[in-house]
């Protein structure tokens, strides 16, 4: 996204908001642990932050940090059976070319999801997936050391993180998927061969196999190449589908 970098870094914390990172205790982290994990001044991260508490989303409790704003956004659960692969649900073939491959101390968001230590080791691979001539999406995946070490960089191109870990014998019991909007930063935007600002679709997908956190991916789609269709089969009680708040 164009602007000032504590722009961009609100808009990142934004979109951790909306995905309901910090639903359970509602406390952002530290300012010092933001400047760096994101490469930047404590002043920058204190205009951020100043610039999401004017939009009412955070509010700073004295001597405790930031925490979200009760009600600022909401997320609904739904059951529907069986994931299909984005790969089976797309009609015309991807092609992945991998831009970014390494191990790195795990993100303090990420390693929540994952229930890996914090800092501990976690593969990244960064990608963008073309359907035809032009880009789809621009993929982050991280792995767990003890699942992604036998992940070679030529495997995360094809056929591709998540099979080639099902083709190392992990079955992918669960997937819980978030989605949400956001919009196009700078070195995304480059990726994606668009315009800084241009609307996205977030998707974050979580693969449990046997209980255990195995691999997590976020996806940012070009919002007019892309849509997601659910189909519901029945209604199991007389109200409407209970939507829950995320702190």
């Amino acid at each position: 996204m164009t602007g000032p970098r504590f722009q961009q870094l609100a808009a990142e914390l934004r979109e951790r908001i909306a995905l309901g990172d910090y639903a359970r205790s509602g406390a952002l982290d530290s300012e010092a642990e933001l400047a760096r994990r994101h490469g930047v001044s404590r002043v920058t991260v204190r205009r951020a932050l100043e610039d999401l508490r004017d939009q009412g989303l955070i509010a700073a409790r004295k001597g405790s940090g930031w925490f979200v704003v009760s009600g600022v956004a909401f997320g609904q659960s739904l059951a529907l059976g069986t994931f299909r692969h984005a790969k089976s649900a797309v009609t015309v073939p991807l092609v992945r070319r991998v831009n970014s491959y390494e191990y790195v101390p795990a993100p303090a968001d990420i390693a929540r999801l994952l229930e890996a230590a914090s800092k501990s080791e976690l593969l990244r691979v960064g990608s963008v997936r073309h359907a035809g001539k032009s880009p789809l999406d621009a993929v982050v995946e991280w792995v767990p050391l003890e699942f992604g070490a036998p992940v070679s960089r030529a495997e995360a191109e094809d056929p591709g993180v998540w099979e080639t870990l099902r083709r190392h014998g992990h079955t992918i019991d669960l997937v819980r998927q978030s989605i949400t909007a956001t919009a196009a930063s700078d070195s995304t935007a480059e990726l994606l061969e668009t315009q800084p600002g241009t609307p996205l679709l977030l998707v974050r997908r979580l693969a449990i196999a046997r209980n255990r956190p195995l691999a997590l991916s976020e996806h940012r789609y070009l919002g007019h190449r892309f849509r997601l269709d659910v189909e519901f089969h029945g209604w199991p009680s007389p109200d409407p589908p209970g939507i829950s708040e995320t702190e």
